[in-house]
């Protein structure tokens, strides 16, 4: 568990003492078909090279956010490293539609002091410059775009933050998406979907974008053991189904039209998913020892 992770599970912890909440056991998440894995890239210095996140850019390289490197990474086709981009504390990464990758940085309790917030570069040049997108986030983590261009940030320390394609604030929208706990964020359509880790630890839920106060909750994720698990980054696919990677290194998916929610893998503690380009069977996994994980879904 990293710094990061663990202040905000002792924090939430601590919280639920005091107003007299007793973590609860929970059902177990079932199993179902099981996804095939193989890594990727390897780690080079387990732990210093914990992948927070991954995403793609619109040539297909791989850029992996190495937390505790300050830096986003990009790589290519052949695994090979090709640029570093100095960020601090990096958390999301995703390709905007100006063709700009956008950073998510300050993932870290210090951000609470010295806020975080969005950077952006070209990840075609040879040398990016990140440039400051949107500030003032008290510990963002989870990044996503609507098809109109907007940029929504999950941040632990208030809740969702729209941000428009200007880099403003809509501040009456953020006001109504407020909630502690928020850590990765996914969108499908006029839908959002958001992982939150206050209480409980693991809530997946959803909420329709012009309407983010109301908020269904889809599955509360535990381990094997039924102890809460903490659900960090996440992806829907085109059909609607969700992926979800968690600190106890189960990738479990929901299928919101059923309401089916099982784990596909059980592995090492993984950070984020994102889906290799051309595939719809096969997804990436960021992972806290600092390697990238290949996972075929079952069909």
């Amino acid at each position: 568990m990293s710094v990061r992770k663990l202040a905000v599970v002792v924090a939430l912890s601590c919280a639920a003492a005091v107003a007299g909440m007793p973590a609860a056991a929970a059902d177990p998440v079932a199993a179902c078909a099981s996804a095939r894995v193989a890594t990727a890239l390897p780690a080079q210095t387990p732990l210093l090279d914990w992948s927070e996140n991954v995403g793609y850019d619109g040539r297909g390289n791989l850029w992996v956010a190495r937390i505790y490197r300050n830096e986003v990474q990009r790589y290519d086709n052949t695994g090979k490293l090709t640029a570093t981009v100095p960020v601090a504390f990096p958390g999301a990464i995703r390709l905007g539609p100006d063709g700009l990758l956008y950073v998510v940085y300050g993932d870290a309790p210090s951000s609470a002091v010295i806020p975080g917030g969005v950077v952006r570069f070209d990840p075609d040049a040879a040398d990016p410059r990140p440039e400051v997108f949107a500030a003032g986030f008290a510990m963002p983590n989870g990044a996503a775009f609507d098809a109109a261009g907007n940029l929504y940030v999950a941040v632990t320390g208030s809740g969702v933050v729209k941000v428009g394609r200007d880099g403003v604030v809509d501040q009456e929208w953020t006001a109504r998406a407020a909630g502690l706990g928020a850590n990765g964020i996914a969108v499908r359509g006029d839908t959002a979907y958001l992982t939150t880790n206050a209480s409980p630890l693991g809530r997946v839920l959803s909420f329709p974008i012009d309407a983010p106060e109301r908020r269904t909750v889809l599955a509360d994720l535990s381990t094997g053991a039924g102890i809460p698990d903490f659900a960090d980054d996440l992806h829907v696919d085109a059909d609607g189904v969700l992926y979800v990677a968690t600190l106890s290194g189960q990738l479990v998916r929901i299928d919101p039209a059923s309401g089916e929610v099982c784990s596909v893998l059980n592995t090492e503690p993984m950070t984020a998913v994102v889906p290799v380009p051309g595939r719809t069977d096969e997804l990436l996994a960021g992972t806290e020892r600092g390697g990238i994980l290949r996972i075929r879904l079952p069909h």
